[in-house]
């Protein structure tokens, strides 16, 4: 059952009635960010160089997005496709995903040949990313909260959707570790509105720590799904690599009305 225009039942919690951001997530951001600068920024070096012999045009793709209080910024990232390549079949298939309860998946796990050379595998690591943390530091974004969306993803969003963006979106977030290609666009919308209802900074330093593991899953699925291809085995759904962090996050449907509610 499609449950796009259906309000989730929700406990309410101080830190979601205003949009506020909280003081500590300002300063976990920067002290964060400060102490892998001495990693990632030579890592940005590195992949800067691949992206500039790999393909002609600039190294950054610069890109709209909706973020807090559905305010638009600039959000960047490293290229990863060929210079003026066609956003209108991105936009379509991100129509598709929000119209259907089909997996999140992206286009290039099905092949596209507008992904330049070492592309894939930036975007399948999501070091595609790293230049978000320029974002960051602007005060666009933060390391954990909603992936940021497209204009026209945020003009298909019905009211109780957009209080999604009561936060900051982040790099990172509840549902990038809860799952992320394996859910549907309307579980990827509760993920966020529990991570605002919820968030603290135990729950930020929580969703961090399970990052790493949940990118090394995502990757360990797009390898093993390339060999099966390869050898003509049949692909199989393991579901999701890893359980949500606490009980409050998960959710289900009611069988009588089809209303999603927390697990309890």
């Amino acid at each position: 059952m499609n449950l796009l225009h259906e309000q989730p039942m929700a406990r309410k919690s101080p830190s979601s009635n205003s949009g506020r951001i909280p003081r500590w997530k300002r300063v976990l951001d920067i002290v964060c960010i400060v102490i892998a600068s001495p990693v990632l920024f030579p890592v940005m070096m590195v992949i800067s160089i691949l992206i500039k012999l790999g393909s002609k045009g600039p190294i950054l793709f610069h890109q709209e997005r909706v973020g807090h209080l559905g305010q638009r910024f600039t959000c960047l990232k490293f290229r990863t496709m060929v210079t003026a390549a066609d956003t209108s079949l991105h936009e379509g298939h991100c129509t598709r995903l929000i119209d259907s309860e089909a997996p999140m998946v992206k286009m290039d796990s099905h092949g596209d040949s507008r992904v330049v050379p070492f592309g894939r595998q930036l975007r399948a690591t999501v070091l595609d990313e790293l230049p978000q943390v320029i974002n960051v530091l602007r005060g666009d974004m933060s390391l954990v909260g909603p992936r940021p969306c497209l204009p026209c993803e945020y003009d298909k969003h019905v009211d109780w959707q957009k209080k999604r963006y009561n936060t900051l979106p982040g790099l990172t977030g509840l549902w990038q570790v809860s799952g992320k290609n394996t859910t549907t666009f309307n579980q990827m919308i509760r993920f966020d509105l529990d991570y605002d209802r919820n968030k603290s900074l135990w729950l930020d330093l929580t969703i961090m720590l399970r990052t790493i593991p949940a990118v090394i899953a995502q990757v360990w699925e797009i390898w093993k799904g390339n060999n099966q291809k390869s050898s003509g085995r049949p692909m199989l759904n393991m579901g999701s690599p890893l359980k949500p962090i606490s009980q409050p996050i998960a959710f289900t449907e009611s069988a009588s009305a089809g209303t999603p509610v927390p697990v309890a």
